[in-house]
């Protein structure tokens, strides 16, 4: 199993968190896939997912993510 290398983007509490413990983040890992952190969505938006020839497996969620958090990341994200 991949472990996580490090934190695209800023931390919560950079990002405004009065807590800066619970809060959408992105992680890269040791096989250079990514983990995020974010709202199950899976129920809302499964059945959206056609309309744009998009599936998921049944051990795949939908997350959602602020703008703000995938925006701060960017410039960690690697171009390849």
């Amino acid at each position: 199993m991949a472990k996580i290398v490090r934190r695209i983007g800023d931390s919560p509490r950079a990002r405004g968190s009065a807590s800066g413990q619970t809060c959408p983040d992105i992680f890269e890992l040791s096989d250079g896939d990514f983990a995020v952190i974010g709202r199950e969505a899976t129920a809302v938006l499964d059945k959206e997912l056609r309309a744009y020839d998009a599936s998921r497996a049944d051990d795949e969620r939908i997350v959602v993510i602020s703008r703000e958090t995938l925006i701060r990341a960017r410039r960690d994200i690697p171009r390849s």
